[in-house]
């Protein structure tokens, strides 16, 4: 059974984004770069919520035509075009790029989506988040920690109203030369 893989990059004091959705502050070199790359050509589809959905179509889908893009953010381009992609909103009708849009988080639907065959889910997006955390659907978290005091923003584990469970199992942690680490909980 696939499993659902929060994937999202957080400042050390917590935030996934600083006031007025800044991730100015994102530490993405090329080494970390090529493991996103290498990440998300391993899952089975991406599922993230209107915003993100919208700011990464707002600019992968060509990032590649540019001739001084970086060698890893062309291949990213081209990742994130073909990878199936749900997005969860309550406002949008229609989205390109292999994507599905979908208009509630149902935990019902979510399980059947994980007993398809394929790769993993990666999830991301704040709000989206927080509710398959509300509703207990997160299997994986891979946290990437940046070495950055944002002081203020977006949590990433705002209040959901579910108690989060007592204990994590720490699966394996990596330190890219950026001073970013990779936490990885099951």
């Amino acid at each position: 059974m696939r499993k659902i893989v929060l994937m999202m990059s957080v400042s050390l004091d917590g935030y996934i984004e600083g006031p007025d959705r800044d991730i100015s502050w994102h530490q993405v070199d090329e080494e970390l770069h090529q493991h996103f790359n290498d990440a998300v050509r391993g899952l089975g589809a991406l599922l993230s919520g209107r915003t993100t959905y919208e700011l990464m179509a707002g600019f992968w889908p060509t990032a590649d035509a540019d001739p001084d893009v970086p060698p890893t953010m062309a291949e990213f381009a081209a990742i994130w075009r073909e990878i199936p992609k749900i997005v969860y909103s309550r406002t949008l009708e229609h989205a390109d790029w292999n994507t599905t849009v979908v208009h509630e988080v149902v935990p019902e639907e979510v399980a059947r989506l994980k007993a398809e065959p394929g790769g993993d889910l990666g999830l991301s997006g704040a709000d989206l988040v927080a509710s398959f955390l509300r509703h207990g659907l997160v299997d994986e978290f891979r946290i990437y920690v940046h070495p950055v005091l944002v002081g203020g923003g977006t949590p990433l584990f705002p209040h959901t109203g579910r108690k989060p469970p007592a204990t994590l199992r720490l699966a394996g942690t990596h330190t890219f030369g950026n001073g970013v680490v990779l936490l990885r909980y099951a």
